[in-house]
């Protein structure tokens, strides 16, 4: 018997606020189909706020009361039977994140629930993976946000380990993320990665994705480190302006396009990956998948 739902998770990054409608498939003797439906992203950018003065500005909080009754009309108008809102880097560190969280569900019914980046690194680690990696490949999967970047060490098809750092591209846009930070990264890298003769990349964000898309690769073929690295090179030689109207790229990724790559590229070089594979997948996907198997809570409606 063909059974099927819609789930609803809204991720609420430092550079933007998704929200992601998924079919949950189920038919009798047949694996589970998570098929996405809808992809709503607006590019609000609370790091910009909260990294540089430790609170959402005014004109962000009413954004985000915004973007959150038309999240909550988009899900009503769905008929979504199940959804989760996360909050990631920005609003951890918000100071005034509690009250602003308290107006959404006044006004909005919208249930913000703030995740620590360990949490994170778990929900992305959780998305269907399986389908995109070799069993017998070690790799490096690196998920870049707008405050923090998630690490997780995937071997045989299981995840051994997982960090979080507070290495963004918001962060490094304004220049706020401290050379011992970088070190740290660098050591944690190169002491995970050693024992392993090679070791390839899985990079997921939106600008990865966006690297992908504009590579013309089919899907599945991976991102070449030299690649990357001319590609890092190009878009260096072009003013914030050109990256717009030169190489099609939207104002919001224009600029934290830049501060990717160089966090893709470090991984590489630190775990000796010549290879990034983007299977387009995120803390989105996690969260529906994470819904659906009951790893993590959720609001029924």
């Amino acid at each position: 018997m063909l059974k099927i739902q819609k789930y609803a998770a809204i991720d609420i990054g430092s550079n933007a606020v998704r929200l992601l409608i998924s079919n949950i498939i189920e038919l009798d003797d047949e694996p589970v189909v998570f098929k996405k439906n809808s992809l709503v992203r607006v590019p609000i950018r609370l790091g910009a706020d909260v990294f540089l003065k430790g609170e959402i500005s005014q004109y962000n909080q009413e954004r985000m009361v915004d973007t959150m009754k038309a999240f909550s009309l988009i899900i009503k108008s769905h008929g979504v039977t199940r959804y989760k809102a996360c909050a990631t880097s920005a609003m951890r560190e918000a100071k005034n994140s509690a009250p602003l969280t308290e107006k959404i569900f006044e006004t909005c019914g919208i249930n913000i629930e703030i995740i620590d980046g360990e949490e994170e690194a778990a929900i992305i680690a959780a998305t269907d993976l399986q389908s995109f990696i070799n069993p017998n490949k070690t790799y490096l999967y690196v998920d870049v946000g707008g405050g923090s970047t998630e690490f997780s060490i995937i071997r045989n098809g299981e995840k051994i380990q997982s960090r979080s750092f507070k290495i963004g591209t918001v962060r490094l846009l304004n220049d706020i993320v401290k050379s011992e930070t970088w070190q740290e990264l660098e050591n944690w890298i190169k002491v995970n990665t050693k024992h392993y003769d090679k070791i390839e990349l899985i990079g997921s964000g939106g600008n990865i994705n966006k690297i992908f898309k504009i590579s013309g690769k089919t899907i599945g073929k991976p991102l070449t480190y030299f690649y990357l690295t001319s590609y890092y090179k190009m878009l260096q030689n072009y003013s914030y302006e050109e990256r717009i109207t030169k190489l099609n790229l939207n104002q919001d990724r224009a600029d934290v396009i830049i501060p990717a790559t160089r966090i893709y590229l470090s991984a590489m070089k630190w775990s000796g990956a010549k290879d990034v594979y983007v299977p387009k997948i995120g803390l989105s996907d996690g969260i529906i998948k994470s819904m659906f198997y009951e790893t993590v809570s959720s609001v029924s409606l």
